[in-house]
């Protein structure tokens, strides 16, 4: 047999193939002992990270929803109030003109007792002073402009300005018994206080 073929015949369990080098393959098996460890804590300590990452990311989330619902709800809040001043502005943006009309149908209330006493209740020019009054009075209904009660009534300091007390027989303390000028009512809001006389009582 020729020497050179002369040598020992090695094989691996795995495979059944020759190696003629036993000792590297004890050194590789060693050597895959030696790293799957420390190829596990790498992976175990990325894994800790990324858990950590995600719940960071959802507590910013949930910060961040919290915030919006926040916003939206004062932007909500934001727009019934500019609503409610928009409405408060339209009811009461004729407020001054309106209350500078009430001297135009002063003027008129009085030009009718006038004409009544030295012209008559049937006189023509009556008639047309009656006529634009009707015109004035159906122009403030319109824009929910009303009189307020008085005589009858119990004197209401946010309806009523009081220009006198007067003994009556008839109505009790407290009451109004006259009224000197009218006062009137923008919707709910006071346009002009009533001038008026309050009841004192009987005489007894």
């Amino acid at each position: 047999m020729d020497r050179r073929r002369m040598y020992r015949m090695t094989t691996t369990p795995e495979t059944n193939t020759v190696n003629d080098k036993p000792e590297a393959v004890l050194e590789q098996s060693e050597g895959n002992r030696e790293v799957c460890p420390e190829s596990q804590v790498v992976e175990t300590t990325e894994g800790l990270d990324l858990e950590e990452r995600c719940q960071k990311a959802e507590e910013e989330a949930k910060n961040m929803f919290d915030r919006l619902l926040r916003v939206s709800a004062e932007f909500d809040n934001y727009k019934k109030r500019c609503s409610r001043e928009m409405e408060e502005f339209r009811k009461y943006a004729n407020e001054a003109i309106l209350s500078e009309l009430l001297i135009v149908v002063d003027n008129l209330e009085r030009a009718i007792d006038a004409g009544e006493r030295s012209l008559g209740r049937d006189h023509e020019l009556l008639k047309g002073v009656e006529m634009t009054l009707r015109e004035m009075m159906r122009i403030f209904e319109k824009f929910s402009v009303k009189p307020v009660e008085s005589v009858g009534k119990d004197f209401n300091p946010a309806f009523h300005q009081a220009v006198m007390q007067e003994t009556s027989d008839q109505f009790p303390e407290n009451t109004v018994v006259k009224e000197f000028q009218k006062g009137y009512l923008l919707h709910d809001r006071l346009l002009r206080p009533a001038m008026v006389a309050v009841s004192s009582g009987s005489k007894s």
